[in-house]
């Protein structure tokens, strides 16, 4: 099927575009923060222990994760994907509007981002994790739908009859891998984590939340990989590996640790049964 013929720019207001990729930025950061904030508001998913934050310090953080999500996607980029900007042309590199966030990039920002928080906050970092893992998919979702809006980051060569022809993709239908992970990383990451907070309670064990999301976003990262077109700029890799594959294979092992080594906390509905 010919892809829809979407224009990135939602608006232009004079000499400002609107870009339907930075709405999706704002409406998952929005939407991920007042999901976060309904977590500490429930004290049964924290059992006899307190949130880690209270809602006026999830408000904090959400600056501090928007920096860490912006900076860190693009420096990310940079360094993983489009390393020549380095020597050719190291102004692009703060040239955000111009395109290119890296999703492994975004979490090693958030990541420093939420050590830096807990330490002025004196808060335990695996439990301020736990609380932000869980929103982590809504914004997967939205950034996943703008990629498709925008045509790129698009699947490799196929012949199932809802390949799109992505109009940079060349002339052959190619996988919708855009909408594969706004599945996966998006909706299916948001259930399995919603299962794990209100009905495991998992979140009485801390690092197991965080664990979860690693070990699940790794997992689908990698499976999508394989019907997602690489990067032609970058060199092959034994194997068959692709450089996402290669980001998110530690991400699933230190996720499975994470789970491992929360299994002495038990929650206390398991307790009671």
């Amino acid at each position: 099927m010919e892809f829809p013929n979407f224009d990135p720019v939602l608006i232009h207001i004079g000499p400002l575009a609107i870009r339907w990729y930075a709405l999706a930025y704002v409406a998952g950061i929005l939407l991920g923060w007042r999901y976060a904030v309904l977590l500490v508001r429930n004290q049964r998913l924290w059992g006899a222990g307190s949130p880690p934050a209270n809602a006026e310090q999830v408000d904090d953080l959400v600056l501090w994760v928007t920096l860490g999500i912006i900076l860190g996607g693009r420096l990310g980029y940079v360094l993983f994907y489009a390393t020549e900007l380095l020597w050719r042309d190291p102004l692009e590199i703060f040239k955000v509007w111009h395109g290119g966030m890296s999703f492994h990039g975004g979490f090693i920002g958030v990541t420093v981002a939420l050590i830096l928080f807990a330490r002025a906050h004196k808060i335990a970092f695996l439990s301020l994790t736990d609380l932000v893992a869980p929103a982590a998919p809504i914004g997967l979702f939205f950034g996943r739908l703008a990629n498709f809006i925008n045509g790129e980051l698009w699947g490799r060569p196929t012949d199932v009859p809802w390949g799109v022809i992505f109009p940079a993709g060349g002339p052959e239908p190619r996988h919708p891998s855009q909408l594969y992970e706004a599945a996966l990383e998006g909706l299916a990451l948001f259930v399995l984590l919603r299962l794990a907070t209100h009905k495991a309670l998992w979140l009485q064990r801390p690092g197991a939340v965080s664990g979860l999301f690693l070990a699940g976003y790794g997992l689908f990262r990698i499976l999508l990989e394989t019907v997602r077109e690489p990067d032609r700029f970058l060199p092959s890799f034994p194997l068959g590996l692709t450089m996402g594959m290669m980001l998110s294979i530690p991400m699933l092992i230190g996720g499975l640790w994470l789970i491992w080594r929360s299994r002495a906390a038990v929650p206390v509905a398991d307790v009671s049964a």
